[in-house]
């Protein structure tokens, strides 16, 4: 029988995920301390770090409000060497080769600005056929994947030593960093999201629950707007609007 989560507190719960852990397993953390229903607003790969944006409570119903924000990365992209995932952990596909630099480095960048078409890559969550594409990789099924279409709106480096590049990156939401590395010839070494929309990393507090109302008129809506995109279902408990309060001060109503 399925545990009742509770609808409080609800909110806004803007996670650091360090490299390793999953970002499922930052969910299930959170949700064990507040014991009320957490969702996410997109996901990290277990390598990367960096910004996620929980849900708490009745703020799960407006995830439809914050996945398709824009996001901001800084990554390092080993230039020498392509992965069959696009990152460190993936396996070779070719020996190492001369990484692209200076003027050739600037002319790839320039193509991967704006609106793009890339791969999706294999060690993916898009499903093929039914089935989870990094399943499939998992087993060795090779798959065609299709063509993701993302907007890239800056893409600047940061800094370039022994072929390994540091880039900072503003896209659209849905674009894969690995895909962007891939393009360049190489991999990701390291990944870090440093902003979802008007949300910085440098804010992040496991234990602090953003209000509804104050996460909303941040990204420009209000409570009722959200409300309507959740179906007519309330995000308000009956007595009104919830305040910000830590994470662990649960003391709502059973689901």
């Amino acid at each position: 029988m399925a545990i009742p989560r509770g609808l409080d507190p609800t909110g806004v719960i803007l996670v650091d995920k360090p490299c390793g852990p999953s970002s499922f397993a930052l969910v299930a953390r959170v949700r064990a301390r507040t014991r009320a229903r957490t969702g996410h607003a997109g996901t990290l790969d277990p390598f990367a770090s960096g910004l996620l944006l929980l849900l708490s409570g009745r703020a799960t119903r407006m995830a439809s409000c914050f996945v398709g924000l824009d996001k901001r990365y800084r990554t390092e992209i080993d230039l020498s060497l392509r992965t069959t995932t696009g990152d460190r952990e993936g396996a070779p596909l070719a020996e190492a080769r001369a990484p692209l630099a200076g003027d050739a480095l600037d002319d790839a960048l320039a193509r991967l600005r704006g609106e793009i078409e890339l791969p999706i890559p294999a060690a993916s969550a898009v499903k093929i056929g039914g089935e989870r594409a990094y399943r499939l990789h998992r087993r060795g099924v090779e798959v065609e994947m299709p063509l993701r279409r993302s907007r890239v709106d800056a893409l600047d480096v940061i800094a370039y030593r022994d072929g390994i590049v540091t880039l900072d990156l503003r896209v659209g939401s849905g674009t894969y960093v690995r895909a962007i590395a891939d393009a360049l010839g190489g991999h990701c070494v390291s990944l870090r999201r440093t902003e979802i929309g008007p949300f910085l990393v440098e804010e992040a507090d496991e234990e602090r629950v953003l209000p509804v109302d104050e996460a909303l008129a941040r990204i420009g809506l209000t409570i009722a707007a959200a409300e309507a995109a959740a179906g007519g279902r309330p995000l308000r408990a009956a007595s009104g609007p919830v305040g910000e309060r830590k994470s662990g001060d649960s003391g709502g109503m059973p689901a």
